[in-house]
């Protein structure tokens, strides 16, 4: 029998919205030339690299917007896209302000939100995701990133840290996410852990072959609502 936590941290890129969907859709709508899911994935494959010069200390400290525009640029020079002005990158680097959220997520959140306090944990920054939950109607309690630990995850300051803000131990606190190495770091931290099924998350074309019950975790659902069903809400 799981202890019940307290708060519940989830993991946001791929857990609580669809950045590779979203991305693809405003590849498309730009009418770049380009393949919408090839383009998606290209930027999101710069993502852990990135981390890991500011992890080593190769790079000081560095928002997820601006890594997101360095991985940007070379990934427009790779697909030799060339049509759009400086104010269009800009605005296109800002698509992860403005990702789709799962079918069921603010649903979900809400009824989570209801028995326990719910908070981010993201390597996204604070910026992004305060437009990210106004755009999408994201319920949070408290918007929590790596950019207020100035560790990025899997370090264990961030996982720790949202059990010191507030005041409880770190097996009180659940971090919910679809990905298993994000749990692996969390559960090594003494947290809980649920794993969210998210098949989609890599686009239609990408099959999943991780969606296997782990010993590392305590709940495996299906999306929040069986999360929140299994919680006993």
């Amino acid at each position: 029998m799981n202890k019940a936590p307290k708060v519940l941290a989830f993991d946001v890129f791929g857990t609580v919205v669809d950045w590779h969907g979203s991305i693809a859709a405003e590849v498309t709508r730009l009418g770049l030339q380009v393949d919408p899911d090839a383009f998606a994935t290209a930027w999101r494959q710069g993502y852990k690299p990135a981390m890991a010069r500011v992890r080593s200390g190769e790079l000081p400290w560095t928002k997820i917007d601006d890594l997101h525009r360095m991985i940007l640029d070379n990934v427009l020079k790779t697909f030799k896209i060339t049509s759009l002005t400086e104010t269009q990158v800009q605005d296109l680097n800002l698509i992860w302000h403005r990702l789709t959220p799962w079918s069921e997520t603010v649903e979900g959140l809400h009824k989570l939100k209801s028995q326990f306090t719910i908070v981010t944990l993201s390597n996204g920054n604070l910026g992004l995701l305060a437009n990210m939950a106004k755009n999408a109607g994201l319920p949070w309690d408290l918007i929590l990133s790596a950019e207020v630990f100035r560790h990025y995850k899997p370090d264990p300051e961030t996982y720790l840290g949202v059990a010191d803000t507030f005041n409880v131990l770190p097996e009180d606190v659940m971090l919910v996410a679809a990905h298993k190495d994000d749990l692996v770091a969390a559960h090594a931290c003494g947290l809980q852990t649920a794993f969210i099924e998210r098949p989609l998350e890599f686009g239609k074309n990408h099959q999943r072959d991780d969606l296997h019950v782990e010993q590392f975790t305590n709940y495996h659902a299906k999306d929040f609502i069986d999360l929140a069903r299994q919680l006993g809400i």
